[in-house]
């Protein structure tokens, strides 16, 4: 290897150094490569095993890389959903000392699928929606920080299964910046636009393909994003003004954005004179209500709306064993150890790396449930957990599994296919 190597990064884990970099990316031997399901990228991107982990490699400019890496390390900081950067490689030169370009090196976000890797054969478009979105609802995060993106669309995006739906998270921050002041409407309104248009794009090119339902229709569904996006931004930040006499309706803006998965860290009120009416608005917004909570009270991680299911079955076991005079912290830590951990406990060795902790245990009750109701009887948590195991769980694909829930649905009937790649919900 080159003298000339130059890695830049917070903490280098030396195993960078054992990779390829004297060669191309697209000729990197496959035994250095991890067999992953990759996305339409402008450059080219490979996968690598480096120290029990994933990263992703992208050549690029130094440039680009430089000023990727950089944003990607402040969306961190913020908490704002994205992949998290490990490093820029530059110096790169081959055996005959001839250039190379540089790469960006991010870490592969675990359980995470590119859009295309959601379907096996074709695309529903119950999925779709969800897709959209979880879109939409990253884009009001993002924006919320001043970040414009520039190239909003489903392939510079990362998508988990989160209880029924999906998170998003950001891939490509290529084309972003960051506005210390706050996006202008028009700039907002210009990310909407282009994640239209390239949402649009990117149906019509899997209609091309045959590879979407004959119900889907690529413009419905790429409006659903602009849809989505202002009633979730107008519901976050929008300014709502009534009676005086109706001030309980301060309360309800609240449940209503905790509802959504947001904390409101000030509200600015104003009365009018003479006290005949108020005024309300959100002032600092924050996402992941439910995960803050969950975190907090039991110290599980989990995506959104895994967390509102976990939060949900704590309550439900609170209330089934009486444990409602105890301290919430103090239930929690007892739900944690005689409910959470005996589920994952019990998950094989060899099937723990299919999906994660809190997304099995949702499926589980899920499962639980549609047991229930088939069986017409209350089905004990060990029964389900094992037929979960042996009927389901056993047979999905590692990491480019498919699942097609109703979105945040627990009272919608779930059919499980014989065939190893396939959840689909019917209603």
């Amino acid at each position: 290897m080159s003298g000339s190597l130059s890695i830049t990064a917070a903490t280098v884990d030396p195993g960078l150094l054992d990779l390829p970099w004297d060669l191309p990316l697209e000729d990197w031997p496959t035994d250095r490569i991890a067999a992953l399901p990759k996305g339409i990228s402008r450059h080219i991107v490979r996968f690598a095993n480096l120290s029990g982990y994933v990263i992703a490699v992208k050549e690029t400019s130094n440039e680009l890389a430089t000023r990727e890496y950089d944003m990607l390390r402040t969306l961190q900081r913020l908490e704002v959903p994205c992949v998290e950067p490990v490093a820029v490689i530059s110096g790169r030169t081959d055996e005959n000392g001839g250039g190379l370009e540089p790469c960006l090196v991010t870490r592969h976000l675990r359980f995470s699928l590119p859009y295309r890797a959601l379907f096996s054969q074709t695309l529903r478009p119950d999925t779709a929606t969800r897709l959209a979105d979880a879109l939409a609802l990253l884009l009001v995060q993002l924006h919320i920080t001043g970040f414009f993106w520039g190239d909003v669309s489903l392939s510079n995006t990362l998508f988990r299964r989160d209880a029924g739906a999906f998170a998003a998270y950001l891939v490509d921050a290529e084309t972003g910046k960051i506005y210390p002041g706050g996006l202008s409407k028009g700039q907002r309104e210009n990310d909407v636009e282009i994640a239209r248009v390239n949402i649009a794009g990117e149906l019509m090119d899997l209609a091309a393909g045959g590879h979407v339902d004959e119900d889907l229709d690529p413009l419905v569904t790429s409006e659903r994003i602009v849809s989505q996006y202002r009633m979730l931004w107008n519901e976050l930040m929008g300014r709502e003004q009534f009676s005086s006499a109706e001030r309980w309706r301060i309360n309800e803006r609240v449940d209503r954005l905790n509802a959504l998965g947001f904390d409101i860290e000030e509200l600015s009120i104003r009365t009018a004179e003479g006290g005949t009416e108020v005024v309300i608005q959100p002032k600092v917004v924050d996402s992941g209500h439910h995960t803050r909570r969950l975190l907090r009270l039991t110290g599980l991680d989990a995506e959104e709306n895994q967390a509102r299911r976990l939060l949900n079955d704590l309550d439900q076991w609170r209330h089934t064993f009486n444990k409602g005079h105890l301290p919430e912290e103090q239930a929690a830590h007892e739900w944690v150890a005689t409910v959470f951990e005996p589920v994952i406990r019990a998950i094989p060795r060899d099937l723990r790396g299919k999906l994660e902790p809190a997304e099995i245990f949702h499926q589980v009750l899920e499962h639980r449930w549609f047991m229930s109701q088939r069986e017409s009887r209350d089905v004990p948590l060990a029964e389900a957990l094992s037929s979960y195991i042996e009927d389901i769980l056993r047979h999905r694909r590692d990491e480019a599994t498919m699942i097609e829930p109703v979105t945040g649905s627990v009272t919608v009937p779930i059919r499980i296919s014989a065939g190893p790649e396939d959840w689909r919900a019917t209603v």
